[in-house]
């Protein structure tokens, strides 16, 4: 097997939705590619964290809702290495989307909004994750969404934080299952060989 595809959420504090979407990511790919989940690391970071903060309680609760833990998760502040060195970076915002442009313009081709990657990849099937990030990239004036955002539900409330999760939630099933395809799908052609 090749390197590990690294995907990288960013939101401000990488305490509600940034860590949120990497749970659920996670745990969808274990869920699709049992054994060969191994093949896509998920990591988030926020742009004003603080450094090994817990996620935050509403958060938590809405990732339990969905049926899963946010244990052990604690936050990270994002560095320019680790947009460098990420596959695809899926910002909470197209506001982050454009602060990571401004640290890493190497990255262009491989940063969208949750959302928009999500409208993206949606019943695409390719070789391998990063032709699905090429994919995304080459398509990428095709994503004609009325909203790109998943607002920050942070200091808002219970019903601010649920519509955040189901945001995350909806959006992250087309990205699970087009990554997963398409890990499969590098996988059969490595052991074909």
């Amino acid at each position: 097997m090749s390197a590990p595809f690294t995907v990288l959420f960013v939101c401000v504090g990488n305490l509600c939705r940034s860590p949120l979407a990497e749970r659920l990511l996670r745990a969808r790919l274990q869920e699709r590619l049992g054994d060969l989940s191994a093949a896509v690391i998920v990591e988030s970071a926020g742009t004003r964290a603080v450094v090994r903060e817990p996620m935050d309680d509403m958060a938590a609760q809405e990732l339990a809702r969905l049926g899963f833990s946010n244990h052990h998760f604690r936050a990270h502040r994002l560095s320019a290495q680790m947009l460098t060195e990420a596959d695809l970076v899926l910002t909470a915002t197209k506001e982050l989307r454009s602060r990571v442009l401004e640290d890493v313009p190497a990255a262009l081709r491989r940063t969208f909004t949750i959302r928009e990657f999500a409208a993206l990849v949606d019943g695409v099937q390719v070789e391998s994750p990063k032709s699905l990030v090429a994919d995304a990239a080459q398509r990428r004036s095709s994503a004609q969404l009325q909203e790109y955002d998943v607002p920050d539900p942070i200091g808002m409330g219970a019903a601010a934080h649920r519509v955040s999760a189901d945001l995350i939630d909806a959006s992250l099933t087309p990205v699970a299952e087009a990554i997963a395809a398409a890990v499969r799908h590098a996988e059969s052609v490595v052991s074909t060989r």
